[in-house]
């Protein structure tokens, strides 16, 4: 026994150390995209992030902040080391998890194991633990600051403690490991809610240590364990701050003592309440009552750590999302308020009609405010109804109406029924959602572009084994090299899934109590996910990282899976013929060792399971998984940030997107101090009014934008959208005087709606602003000799003013021409408010001018501002990286590539159209250097490489009499194009039809290839282009 629990430490030990190797090497050194820029600055600065927080990650991912010293640079590198750290932990406590319920299935715990069993324990808890090591979801967390490593680690030690406690429940003392899980439980509240769905599967093997096994036991455990999932999920987590919010209201309004008076009362309240408990339990000698209340005073500890996000909030941190400095706030940050919610049992449709919402008198609690003395109600219960619901709806996002018909094949007016939504559960949510993730983690992966539709090639899962990959997918053999070079390209021929079957087959033969076990814990981290978050089509991102627990089960198995191998071949090997047997055993044999060797046989089997299986899906794993998870050296995202930053002018207001055109500037401002004069604002935030204030208030060193509209446009209960109602006034009205009519509180100037509500309005769609020739100048908004109008004038489109516009108009009004104000340049064309005559491309973003456009035709398109994007794509601008072929590049970075190609080539038009063919040979030929084609083709689909764009590029060199730098562009586009097209022509024509856009598109660009080639004269090309054309013409 002491044997056992040494290798087992040690082996233990030895996964920590090849995961925590691992995943240093691979490391992201700065910010990746999505949430870590965000995290990164909240972790440095201790601030309040997105709801509903995360605050015991944040304190100790700042432990780990520290070691960077007095060096910014460093600060992300040892924050996305913290996540290397708890991942190798997780993968740790795997290991001896997978070893206890693999110990089981070798005999009675009492038992010394033998020899083979224990290499077989052992070799399962390698395999199993190295596996998820090495998974495709659980490495992608596993090497940046995000806040799913930790929430790994602590699911993993709360599955291991629990096993601990049944290992020694009947012993004195066994209570401390309750004590532990319910510690940890309210720990991981402040780092991911996701942790809680473990409590069943906790719940089940209480039951069956404690219980004899009955199918009605069975049930009742489940169901006890899904109602201490929903008393920690909605009644101690957002139930306590509830109390203390309306013991905040008594206090406050009713009895005039201080504000806080109620949180704190509440806290005295419950410390007392639990500590009498405590006391009276003890002395009444009722154990199991006082364990209860010893694991709920735990859970309350752990949970105590959001007292952070109250105290960050009050300080008035510069991320401050919904400024949780209150209960009443942080009773709607912890609810996640500001998030579109999903109907779970019972709602809407898409074909749902919302019907006129009936006025309430009840206050909604997550939304009072300060006024004076006392707390005010902020915003009133609103119950939307709808003209029909259904009954599980899982089509319920009208934005997504297109989609539900398409992939259901649903007629244009067709109403879907119960059946409908079923079927997109299952074909949609755990088909192609789940099953995808699941597969591409066990079976392997096509690529790492985003797959949104099914039977495509992109995003989706494949195995490697040819035939089988063909009934899916088509024709394997003729791959195009975006995908076969794409280092997300993997193929584990479906080993680790195959291994992870034998173990479940295995587990469930052995021991059935473990299987259940193991299956709770996987389907409730699966499937009861899927049907809880509701997730619409067409998600920003691939969401594989929310169902990392299911692997986490699946992984179990995996290791299990060698103790079924192990099984077989001790079976095979015991009905080998006796005759092998007697030939062993004669003297000629004995003699040559022949009969010690199958005396060996058992451990041979053994020592044979564990190799084949390490070598077989571990192995194989890291070896295919390695390339397109290794991220170090990548600086991609902080250089996008510094681009976006360093092109700005001085005290620059920059309007962004949320997601990757904010949080990477977050990043570098917040910790690297990288232009704190720039002024970031998110266009959606425009909607809180916890956010609006914060614009009015300086941040590092910028000043509050000039808002001048009052706390009644902005409040909580303020109207979502304003209409616009042309009142005919005559000509053109200064924007300040309409947004200060729509922000009044004058009835008189108010108009009564169809709902019998009274709003504000916009009584013309005719607007502008008043340009100061002088300020506009000096700002650097224009220049001397430009056509600088006197007002700039325009008429708004829409027949209503949204939150975010509203508040973008009144920034326009007040603005005057003091400061820079600028929008992204990738989500620019949305947000423009029909201005797009007068903002200027200056490279990643594009700025207001007083100078009208009168050239460009199509919406979206900006006038170039050739000296300013000059400086920034050819000077200022990073590219760090982008010319090394070993490093990878993914999909995103491929899109932002495409981008900054776009960029290039807008420029150079406008130097060709100027006259300046050297300037625009320059910039080509920049381009071509530091953003080398081969990044663009690889890892992108026809419809996201800008094909056209690289043929505009080619017309300009040979525009500019560069002929044999513009074939080799052409040959390029040509090489990308035939190769996917090459492939559509292998497959069948129904199979083809999926893929009719890429072809669609495809087609075209060769059609353009052709015309440029006859205009430009270039004979031989423009054959050869022809012969290809009409050769996929006719097929396709």
């Amino acid at each position: 026994m002491k044997k056992y629990e040494a290798l087992n430490n040690l082996l233990g030990w030895t996964c920590f150390a090849i995961a925590l190797v691992t995943y240093v090497l691979t490391l992201e050194p700065v910010v990746s995209y999505w949430d870590t820029g965000e995290f990164i600055a909240s972790i440095h600065r201790l601030q309040v992030p997105h709801q509903p927080g995360a605050p015991l990650f944040l304190m100790l991912y700042k432990v780990f902040m520290l070691f960077a010293g007095n060096d910014p640079s460093q600060l992300a590198w040892f924050a996305n080391l913290a996540s290397a750290v708890m991942s190798a932990f997780t993968i740790l406590f795997l290991f001896w998890t997978i070893t206890a319920l693999a110990r089981r299935l070798a005999g009675p715990r009492e038992k010394d194991l033998s020899v083979s069993s224990l290499t077989v324990v052992l070799g399962a808890g390698l395999t199993g633990a190295l596996a998820y090591a090495f998974s495709d979801t659980f490495w992608f967390s596993a090497v940046e600051t995000e806040v799913y490593a930790l929430s790994s680690l602590c699911s993993a030690i709360t599955f291991w403690a629990i096993l601990k406690w049944e290992a020694v429940t009947d012993k004195p003392g066994a209570g401390r490991w309750l004590l532990l899980i319910a510690y940890l439980t309210g720990l991981s509240i402040g780092v991911h809610l996701l942790n809680l769905l473990a409590i069943p599967a906790l719940v089940l093997i209480w039951y069956f240590r404690r219980y004899s096994y009955s199918r009605k036991g069975l049930f009742l455990a489940l169901g006890g364990g899904i109602i201490m999932l929903l008393l920690i999920q909605y009644g101690i987590i957002p139930g306590s701050v509830a109390l203390a919010a309306r013991l905040e209201l008594l206090l406050v309004n009713g009895f005039g003592l201080p504000f806080h008076s109620g949180l704190v009362f509440f806290i005295l309240l419950l410390a007392g309440g639990l500590a009498w408990g405590l006391y009276f339990t003890a002395r009444k000698r009722k154990a199991a009552l006082n364990t209860a209340l010893l694991c709920l005073t735990y859970i309350y500890i752990g949970f105590a750590s959001y007292a952070m996000i109250v105290l960050r909030a009050q300080a008035g941190t510069n991320i401050n999302i919904s400024k949780p400095d209150n209960a009443f706030a942080l009773l709607h940050y912890l609810s996640r308020g500001q998030y579109l919610q999903q109907p779970l049992l019972n709602g809407p449709d898409f074909t749902s009609r919302l019907l006129p919402v009936e006025e309430s008198s009840t206050p909604e609690l997550g939304k009072y405010r300060r006024k004076g003395d006392t707390w005010q109600p902020g915003a009133f219960k609103e119950e939307l109804k709808y003209d029909h619901t259904s009954f599980f709806p899982r089509m319920w996002y009208s934005n997504r109406a297109d989609f539900y018909r398409s992939w259901l094949g649903l007629a244009e007016n067709e109403q879907p029924d119960f059946m409908d939504n079923l079927r997109f559960f299952l074909s949609y949510q755990v088909g192609h959602l789940y099953g995808r993730y699941f597969m591409w983690n066990f079976a392997g992966r096509v690529n790492d572009t985003q797959g949104n539709y099914a039977g495509t090639l992109d995003g989706n899962w494949i195995s490697g084994i040819q035939p089988f990959d063909e009934l899916r997918l088509g024709n394997m053999e003729q791959l195009p090299a975006r995908i076969t070079e794409n280092k997300a390209h993997n193929t584990l021929f479906c080993l680790p899934l195959l291994l992870g079957l034998a173990g479940l087959m295995y587990q469930y033969r052995k021991n059935k109590k473990d299987f259940m076990v193991i299956a709770c814990l996987f389907l409730f981290t699966g499937v009861a996910i899927i049907v809880y978050l509701n997730q619409y089509p067409l998600q920003p991102r691939e969401r594989d990282y929310t169902f990392a627990g299911s692997f986490y089960a699946f992984a179990i198995w995996i290791g299990l899976g060698v103790a079924g191998v192990h099984h077989l071949l001790s079976t095979l090997v015991r009905k080998l013929s006796p005759a092998a047997g007697k030939a062993a055993g004669t003297a000629a044999s004995k003699a040559a060792g022949v009969y010690q060797l199958w005396n060996l046989r058992p451990a041979l089997a053994s020592c044979l399971s564990v190799a084949v299986c390490l070598l077989a899906v571990p192995l194989l794993m890291a070896v295919q998984e390695w390339d397109d998870h290794d991220r170090s050296g990548r600086t991609f995202v902080r250089d996008m940030a510094y681009n976006y930053l360093t092109g700005l002018d001085k005290n620059a207001i920059l309007i962004t997107n949320a997601d990757n055109n904010t949080y990477p500037l977050w990043y570098l401002q917040e910790v690297e101090n990288v232009r704190p004069d720039v002024r970031v604002a998110i266009y959606q935030f425009f909607g809180s009014d916890s956010y609006v204030k914060q614009m009015k208030e300086p941040m590092n060193e910028s000043a509050p934008l000039p808002l001048a509209l009052g706390p009644n446009s902005y409040a909580e209960d303020a109207p979502v959208f304003l209409p616009v109602i042309d009142k005919g006034l005559k000509g053109y009205v200064p924007l300040k005087e309409v947004t200060a009519f729509a922000g009044t509180d004058t009835p008189a100037f108010k108009v009564m709606l169809s709902n019998g509500k009274s709003s504000n309005y916009f009584p013309t769609t005719k607007f502008k602003i008043a340009v100061d020739r002088e300020k506009a100048i000096a700002s650097g908004a224009a220049e001397e000799g430009e056509a600088i109008v006197p007002a700039i004038e325009w008429e708004y489109k829409d027949n209503y003013v949204s939150k975010p516009d509203l508040f973008q108009l009144d920034l326009l009004a007040h603005l005057d021409w003091t400061r820079p104000l600028y929008l992204a340049s990738t989500s620019a064309s949305t947000v423009t408010l029909g201005l797009d005559d007068y903002y200027r491309s200056e490279g990643l973003a594009v700025r207001l001018t007083p100078v009208k456009d009168t050239l460009t035709t199509r919406e979206g398109d900006f006038r170039t501002g050739t000296s300013e994007m000059y400086a920034n794509l050819m000077h200022k601008y990073r590219w760090n990286g982008l010319k090394d072929d070993h490093l990878y590049v993914d999909s995103e970075t491929v899109n932002m590539i495409n981008h900054y190609r776009s960029l290039f080539a807008d420029l150079a038009l406008a130097s060709y159209q100027s006259g300046q063919k050297d300037t625009c040979i320059a910039v080509l030929d920049r381009m071509q250097e530091v953003l080398p084609p081969r990044f663009s083709h690889p890892s992108a689909p026809v419809h996201n490489i800008n094909t056209l764009t690289h043929i505009q590029m080619a017309n300009l060199y040979y525009e500019c009499n560069q002929p044999a730098k513009g074939d080799r562009l052409m040959q390029e586009a040509r090489a990308f194009i035939t190769d996917s097209l090459d492939y559509y022509v292998s497959l069948k024509p129904a199979r083809r039809r999926t893929y009719q856009q890429d072809i669609g598109i495809g087609l075209y660009a060769m059609e353009q290839m052709k015309a440029s080639a006859q205009a430009h004269r270039r004979e031989q090309l423009q054959r050869e282009l022809t012969a290809a054309y009409e050769g996929y013409r006719a097929i396709l």
